[in-house]
């Protein structure tokens, strides 16, 4: 993994060799504070651990301190254009700032941000869009390139650091998949600031998720991100359950209970997919790091529900539960569900408690 300089946001550390981050954003109106801190007390449960939310006008600033205040993880003020608002944002406490520099204005309205974000002891991230980069980076590179992204984002690095603002995390997000993997390997060599990663505006739940994942997963398996955050046009709980996932897959961290499950096809002699479904939600909130394999034949079932901490294999009126590699159950197809879950919750006891003696 590339190494970074590591800063803090609130009580979270980013980069430096720290846990690489799930992030999102609230949907909410900021002006409602207690519809806003409701999402976000779902997204901390869901895993989210810093969280973003807009501040476009100033009457919304009064609502946005008590969210502040409230919140069970840091919140980022996300400010475009009104320099005023992000040195409001961070006297009354953001943990952060987001800004796009190159929409903010002259340097002196960037000056008095960066002097608040000092001030006030908090880190900014420069967020370089393909879709707002300034015009003469557009007109040099005939339109928005990864090069002219990296070079409006060293632009503002420069001048952040002619201020001795160094606190720094920076994104370079495109729509694309393409042309946001090569901006960010481009910029990751360059600089040693930590990289917020993401394929931005990726679209709906399913699409977006196809994008982000394969956009967000080829930066970190090159060790390129020290966060991330999945941007889809769904519930924000989507964003923090894919981004998890997308760690999960790369083996970067563990939360939760991984659940293989077989694709079904013609060979099956039991229902699956509702089966894999009622075991999926009733371990949604199973916050232990155990692999769960669901299997619905005998070609690969027993295999793969072997290589599992514990899983199951059906069959025809029946189902096998294999722990650590072991055949343990045999039970009818009715009660399988039942006697499976059983087994989990007690894993996950086990999981706990010696988790507790180690510490």
């Amino acid at each position: 993994m590339n190494k970074t300089i590591q800063i803090r946001v609130g009580d979270v550390t980013i980069g430096g060799g720290a846990p690489i981050r799930v992030q999102s954003m609230t949907k909410t109106d900021t002006g409602d504070w207690r519809a806003t801190l409701d999402q976000i007390k779902e997204l901390a449960e869901a895993g989210c651990e810093i969280i973003r939310v807009a501040v476009p006008h100033h009457s919304v600033l009064s609502s946005f301190e008590r969210i502040v205040g409230r919140s069970p993880i840091p919140v980022i003020a996300d400010i475009h254009y009104d320099w005023r608002l992000a040195v409001e944002a961070a006297r009354i406490g953001a943990h952060g700032l987001r800004i796009n520099p190159g929409n903010i204005g002259e340097a002196s309205k960037v000056e008095k941000i960066i002097k608040a974000a000092k001030d006030a002891g908090i880190p900014i991230r420069i967020g370089v869009n393909s879709g707002s980069l300034p015009r003469h980076i557009l007109e040099k590179y005939g339109g928005a390139t990864a090069d002219g992204m990296v070079e409006a984002a060293l632009e503002h690095i420069r001048f952040f650091e002619f201020l001795d603002f160094r606190t720094i995390k920076l994104s370079l997000k495109a729509s694309d998949v393409q042309r946001t993997v090569e901006a960010y390997r481009k910029i990751s060599k360059l600089v040693p600031y930590p990289l917020h990663v993401g394929i931005t505006e990726a679209g709906t739940l399913l699409t977006g998720t196809v994008k982000s994942s394969v956009g967000i997963g080829i930066l970190l398996s090159e060790g390129i991100g020290d966060t991330i955050r999945v941007s889809l046009a769904a519930p924000p709980v989507y964003e923090v359950k894919v981004g998890w996932e997308i760690l999960k897959s790369l083996g970067l961290r563990k939360r939760g209970v991984e659940l293989i499950a077989c694709p079904t096809c013609g060979r099956l002699e039991v229902d699956l997919l509702p089966v894999v479904d009622e075991i999926e939600r009733r371990l949604e909130k199973l916050d232990v790091p155990l692999k769960v394999a669901v299997m619905g034949c005998v070609v690969n079932g027993p295999g793969e529900a072997k290589e599992a901490d514990i899983g199951l294999a059906c069959g025809r009126g029946v189902g096998i539960i294999f722990e650590r590699g072991k055949l343990v159950e045999r039970v009818s197809e009715k009660e399988m569900v039942d006697r499976l879950l059983t087994r989990i919750y007690r894993m996950a006891e086990e999981y706990r408690k010696n988790e507790g003696n180690s510490g």
